[in-house]
This record gives structure tokens, sequence and C-alpha cells, in this order.
């Protein structure tokens, strides 16, 4: 199984995003999809369960997959995508964006007592005198004790962000000059 292949391309002063996958023999087709700010603009799926048998087939499927993803690239080229592209306002690229996580909460909620499974499905009144005998405590929230201060581990470094080029290079530079242009 080919992996696939993802390019961001300048086009018209805007970024897009074309990625082309292979869903394996036991799903066998190629899906090539192209993006524009995070919103898919076209995808293309191409089924090859009728080549399963043959003997090269992964160096078939992979340049079925390089003939789609350059064929889209085309098409983005040629102008076919424009209407639909530049109709919609894309959302900003937010590449390498980190969420930023919460610290630990401490909840100064009693703990209760463990309990036995027999005793949370049984009658209402259960056997320390708590009237809470329905599900509610299975899916209660565990109390979180507050630890001691930790020197705060070192970041990675960034990821540099993908390349973004211009797309008459993507398609020269990836697939090679031969076969039409």
């Amino acid at each position: 199984m080919v992996l696939g292949f993802n390019h961001n391309v300048v086009y018209k002063g805007e970024v897009f995003h074309v990625q082309t996958e292979d869903s394996g023999v036991n799903n066998p087709h190629i899906i090539t999809l192209l993006y524009r700010g995070g919103v898919i603009l076209c995808s293309k799926k191409t089924s090859y369960a009728d080549i399963l048998m043959m003997d090269n087939l992964e160096s078939v499927v992979e340049e079925l997959m390089k003939a789609q993803h350059k064929e889209l690239m085309r098409r983005l080229k040629s102008g076919e995508f424009d209407e639909r592209a530049f109709s919609i306002e894309a959302p900003p690229l937010l590449e390498n964006y980190e969420i930023p996580s919460p610290g630990p909460e401490v909840v100064s909620a009693p703990v209760p007592e463990p309990r036995r499974i027999d005793d949370i499905f049984s009658s209402p009144a259960s056997s320390n005198g708590s009237s809470k005998s329905d599900l509610s405590l299975l899916f209660a929230m565990p109390v979180q004790k507050s630890a001691p201060a930790t020197p705060a581990a070192p970041q990675p470094a960034e990821k540099p962000a993908k390349a973004v080029v211009n797309l008459d290079d993507a398609i020269l530079n990836f697939f090679g000059t031969s076969g039409k242009k």
C-alpha cells in the first residue's frame, strides 16, 4: 500500500492543499481531495478492484495515484475550481497552533466511601445509609489531589511548517516533465 501524496500549493495568491491516499487492498480505491483553508473543494475517488490480481500491483497503484494527484492540480491550474474556491471566505490557516492545556483542577468535594457493585444496583437504601443508589455514582468525577509543583518540562522544538510551493513547481518537481503539461 502506497501511503499517499500531499502538496501545499499557491494558486492566485492563495494556499491550496492536494492530498491523495490509497485505502489498501481491502478497500481498493484511491481518493484525492482538494482543500482551501480546510474546506474540501473537490474529491475524486477511483476504484482499482479490477486489477487486484496484478503482479506489480503496488507500482501500478502508485502510478494511478500520481496521475490522479497531478490531474487535480492541473484542474486547479486551469481555473476549474475558481468560482467555488473564491466564492467562499476561507478560514485562516492555523499551522503549528498549540492549544493550551489547562492545569490540573482541584476539587474539594468529599470523597465517597468505596461501595460494592451489588450495593449500587440494589435497593434505594444502601448499607451505609445513603439514599443515592442510582448509576450516577458510577460516573462521578474522581477527586484529584494536588501534587507538589514540579519544574516544567522543556518544550519540544517547533516542527517546521510544511513548505508552500508554486503549483507549476509542485507539478514539475514531484511528477517530472514526462507526459503532457
